[in-house]
């Protein structure tokens, strides 16, 4: 099922949003209680449209009688005053060929999470998979499914537009070599890095980063005649076009990409290396060594007249795994403050910052008028948040230490175009991080971008960092989201749980995440959060249990 799609028009080459728009605040909206009909047999995109045998194949049109029953039983639960909760799908739901997997399982799957009292499914769209062959040539297929399936089991989704790679090799927690899940760039997009290895971050090493295409080069026609920004806006408006009649109904958000792992960052740590257990000690590589970026400082520093300043990142910051107080630029009085290191500081996040305002201001413009909410996600890289100079944040991008605030402009450039801050992290506690890392907070990094988030008045996701959650860092993820909501007339927070696996079904593990559920739906329940979960009585439904255990084919 391809769709060609014309290319956008060419974008503006200005650095910076000029346009005033007023912030437009995302809403959950609820589920439309109305007889299930299947959306029209073509869905149209520009000049081509859906195969004809996908309609004959029976996933574009959800059952009547049993499917219609369930989706109205179970809508009523989407009503509720608490904090939703979203479940991430695994990373290979849809294949490398863009075929949804685990047809059997995958159903069964659903109707639990619903019967849970879960809000909806996060579904990550792959620009590997979708836009695998060819330019604008776009295959939305086993997304079109899953999107169908969860309309049929009363479940909302949030898309995710995944614009990185997933999965690097041996070492990353998405590296199944039995499912050979591994979802690189297109296969265009790889010929043309081929061709110009620079438009591949790469650190003072020379080594390059695959995982996202280097930001210098965001408004440059290198990819076949368009930039980087006009393909990931003709990807968003490709997919608004095909999935318009479930926009606003049944995909209620649309989470998007802006980097490695899908986060507002520049790949410093690999993204493998980030669930490794020693990764407290990664101080991060700066990334500006490829020629766009270096094209970029060449001219900022020549224009304040310090062509000295030109030649690439600090001297003196170490190798990654050193301790920060060993380094010449990171230590407590180190090069980090002193002019130098303030201009390149300033201008390395500066240059996040312009790449995440060109795609923020694409993507409130695509999905405009669609009542469909826009996220984006922050990194939690909390392993060197109680050091003076953030080293490992400063490496990722975000200019935050502990005489700057980081996080508020980020917050300040969301607010702008209605975006909704995402963030993971939110079992973590410092008593646990801190036995590896003493320097280590990841509460203290929450804090700062919940006040940040509430500052700015923007709604919040929150997720889990580590899959295996007991009840205490459920717990945990109670106490954090309700720094964001207290005191809010009309807070605005969600959970994302990262993510569905035969783990999250087996009996103990599902009768604590349906009462983590339960705790964040019910806003008056939320107070009792604790006593429940260290020993309050809690039932599962009949109907939530006769589902566990349902997804053996994970």
């Amino acid at each position: 099922m391809a769709i060609a799609s014309p290319s956008a028009p060419s974008l503006s080459a200005s650095l910076y949003c000029t346009r005033a728009e007023s912030a437009r605040f995302p809403r959950f909206s609820t589920v439309r209680l109305r007889r299930a009909r299947p959306p029209t047999p073509q869905l149209r995109v520009t000049s081509s449209r859906f195969n004809s045998s996908t309609a004959s194949n029976g996933f574009a049109s959800p059952d009547k009688g049993n499917d219609l029953h369930y989706e109205l039983q179970h809508s009523s639960n989407h009503r509720r005053r608490g904090s939703p909760v979203f479940v991430t799908l695994p990373a290979d739901a849809v294949s490398p060929a863009g075929e949804m997997r685990r047809r059997k399982a995958m159903p069964q799957s659903f109707r639990a999470l619903a019967a849970a009292g879960v809000e909806g499914v996060v579904m990550e769209v792959w620009w590997g998979i979708v836009e695998r062959d060819a330019p604008g040539v776009y295959d939305w297929q086993g997304y079109v499914e899953i999107v169908t399936l969860a309309r049929r089991c009363g479940l909302k989704v949030r898309a995710v537009m995944a614009f990185h790679q997933c999965g690097t090799g041996p070492g990353d927690p998405f590296w199944l070599p039995l499912l050979c899940l591994r979802i690189p760039l297109p296969r265009w997009v790889l010929e043309e890095i081929d061709k110009d290895p620079d438009l591949a971050y790469s650190d003072r090493f020379g080594r390059r980063n695959m995982e996202y295409i280097s930001l210098g080069c965001d408004i440059l026609p290198v990819l076949q005649g368009r930039s980087p920004i006009q393909a990931y806006a003709d990807f968003m408006r490709n997919f608004r076009d095909t999935f318009r009649s479930f926009l606003g109904g049944i995909i209620t958000g649309v989470q998007v990409g802006m980097g490695p792992a899908g986060e507002l960052r520049y790949p410093s740590c690999p993204s493998q290396k980030l669930g490794w257990a020693w990764r407290s000690r990664e101080l991060g590589e700066f990334q500006c060594h490829d020629k766009y970026m270096l094209a970029s400082l060449k001219v900022c520093a020549r224009e304040i007249g310090m062509r000295e300043w030109e030649n690439g990142g600090p001297i003196g910051a170490g190798n990654l795994m050193h301790n920060p107080e060993n380094t010449e630029f990171f230590r407590s009085d180190g090069s980090w403050k002193t002019p130098y290191g303030e201009f390149f500081l300033e201008w390395y996040s500066r240059m996040l910052l312009q790449h995440g305002e060109r795609i923020c201001r694409e993507a409130e413009t695509i999905f405009r008028g669609t009542e469909v909410s826009t996220s984006s996600k922050v990194a939690g890289i909390y392993w060197h948040y109680d050091t003076p100079s953030h080293p490992s944040e400063l490496t990722a991008g975000y200019y935050n230490t502990s005489s700057r605030d980081g996080y508020l402009p980020i917050a300040r450039m969301f607010g702008r175009y209605g975006f909704t801050m995402c963030c993971s992290g939110f079992e973590m506690q410092d008593v646990e991080e801190q036995q590896m890392n003493p320097t280590s907070s990841p509460e203290g990094f929450l804090r700062q971008l919940l006040l940040a988030a509430r500052i700015c008045n923007i709604p919040l996701e929150g997720e889990n960092s580590s899959t295996g959650l007991d009840d205490e860092s459920f717990l945990q993820v109670l106490k954090t989201s309700k720094l964001y909501s207290d005191g809010l007339k009309k807070p605005a927070f969600s959970f994302n749980f990262v993510r569905m696996d035969k783990n999250l079904f087996e009996y103990h593990n599902w009768v604590s995440f349906s009462r983590f559920v339960r705790q964040m739906s019910d806003a008056k329940n939320m107070c009792r959060a604790k006593s429940d979960f260290e020993g309050g009585d809690f039932c599962l439904s009949t109907t939530s249990a006769a589902n566990v255990g349902v997804v053996l084919a994970y």
